[in-house]
């Protein structure tokens, strides 16, 4: 692969891509499209639940920290998980893991469907957070097991735009499931529409997924040490973060620094267990430019990026007096536009590398600064109006950050690695998230408070610090260009 913005030897010098029959592309096609779907429905689920939280709240009668865990939980569980799921795939075969992970992801939606009561929910939400964290490593897998080199643009410049739709796409989609199934049961709706597509995708999968290739050593032993460490550090981390409104004491926060020297010691116990057996994470992926850039850039840019979505909801629905229906379609432009993009990128990223991804961080702060600009010019217009052609443009620049810069940083990763190193990748894009969440929403409420209930002053200034985290993410793309063209003079 020609990257630009990445140095050293590349998958595609060390593993030429090999000639495919007509067949075999059309089958590992297949395959992708079954892993996209999966990936579709289980990110989904982090956006799709934020617009019928009233209405789980009238029918369950759920406390506030219930409703945090309900929305919250999710996400969690499913940060946790992806590490150790992505290192199971790699050793005992994407396909056992994939199946699992969606029957499970299945089941759990039927429970939550059917719950009685908020401890019902919760708890059916952690176990689908956790079923979708084993999911999603393989799918990334299984596109490196795939394809080789510059083949790998193509379909993960369709997993952006299925990151990018599937992310802003979910209030729409809660919205509409609520108008049709009413006010009181509609929310159930909102879990159901899983189970029918799983059961598909269970099928399909284990149809049309490859095995683990003959002679490839199944490791007995999967580090489990490492999994406990690397589990309590993300846990300590993440957990201040999604309770940031619930836990009002300021000696959350020292549970970041606690979970931060957790980690370290799960590196130091992983180059240890690395000298005499197959480690959880290999961390000598870090030597790679592409990969550890690639993974700051990831995390910084969800920060913002995850953010916006759960501001505009709250601004829209709580602030306006807009319907769940309406909140959902205006932020359908940035859907659209990532989506559009996100398969120009991937194809497209093997000729212009990661000033690619620069390109499109860049076009987000433009379509963010004028989302800002528009609303205070015109704060009398409606809304949804006023945001949807900004909206447009930083989708449509957010669709060529996420596919080039996954197909840039993944690029040297091998193949035997590909589970655990996606699975690392998203730990981060997880943390990411829910940092930025916790940091924008405290600005925001926080403006709120200050502004006397000036919904549209705390959206315009918790806007401009969620396009200042993506101005961040914006200086590690140029770092990385900027080493890149050192490197090569």
């Amino acid at each position: 692969m020609h990257d630009r913005g990445s140095t050293g030897g590349t998958m595609s010098a060390a593993q030429p891509p090999q000639p495919v029959t007509p067949a075999e592309n059309r089958h590992r096609w297949q395959a992708v499209g079954v892993g996209l779907v999966a990936a579709f429905m289980t990110l989904l689920d982090v956006s799709i639940v934020n617009v019928a939280v009233p209405s789980i709240d009238r029918a369950l009668h759920a406390s506030s920290s219930d409703l945090q865990w309900i929305l919250s939980g999710y996400a969690l569980t499913f940060g946790l998980a992806l590490v150790p799921a992505g290192r199971f795939g790699d050793a005992r075969g994407r396909r056992n893991a994939f199946v699992f992970g969606i029957a499970l992801f299945t089941i759990t939606s039927a429970l939550a469907g059917l719950a009685t009561s908020p401890t019902w929910l919760v708890i059916a939400r952690l176990l689908q957070g956790a079923a979708a964290g084993v999911v999603n490593p393989q799918v990334i897998g299984l596109i490196q097991q795939l394809f080789r080199g510059p083949e790998r643009a193509r379909p993960f410049g369709l997993l952006g735009a299925t990151i990018g739709i599937s992310t802003a796409v979910g209030p729409l989609l809660g919205g509409l499931l609520i108008a049709i199934g009413g006010e009181e049961h509609g929310w159930r709706w909102v879990f159901f529409v899983n189970v029918p597509v799983g059961v598909l995708a269970v099928i399909l999968g284990w149809r049309l997924l490859p095995g683990r290739p003959t002679g490839q050593p199944g490791w007995r032993r999967l580090d489990p040490f490492g999994v406990l460490l690397l589990g309590i550090g993300v846990v300590l981390v993440l957990l201040p973060l999604v309770q940031e409104q619930q836990w009002q004491t300021p000696w959350k926060w020292a549970l970041i620094p606690v979970g931060l020297a957790v980690l370290v010691a799960f590196g130091l116990w992983e180059r240890r267990y690395a000298s005499q057996h197959e480690p959880l994470f290999d961390l000598r992926l870090f030597t790679f430019q592409s990969y550890t850039l690639g993974s700051i850039l990831a995390l910084v840019y969800f920060g913002g990026f995850t953010a916006i979505f759960f501001i505009f909801t709250l601004f829209l629905q709580m602030g306006l007096g807009y319907s769940a229906l309406v909140a959902g379609l205006a932020i359908t432009p940035f859907a659209l536009g990532s989506a559009a993009a996100a398969v120009l990128g991937g194809r497209i990223v093997n000729r212009f590398g990661r000033p690619l991804v620069a390109v499109g961080l860049l076009t987000v702060l433009v379509g963010l600064a004028a989302t800002v600009i528009g609303l205070h010019l015109a704060p009398d217009a409606p809304a949804p109006w006023v945001t949807a052609g900004p909206l447009l443009v930083a989708g449509i620049g957010s669709g060529l950050v996420i596919a080039p810069n996954q197909t840039i940083t993944l690029a040297e990763v091998p193949v035997g690695q590909a589970g655990s190193g996606a699975g690392m990748l998203q730990t981060g894009q997880r943390i990411g998230a829910a940092a930025g969440i916790a940091a924008v929403g405290s600005l925001f409420f926080s403006s709120l408070a200050d502004s006397r209930g000036d919904w549209t002053t705390a959206f315009e200034q918790s806007l401009m610090l969620a396009t200042g985290i993506i101005a961040l993410a914006l200086i590690v793309a140029l770092i990385d260009i900027w080493r890149s063209h050192k490197h090569r003079s």
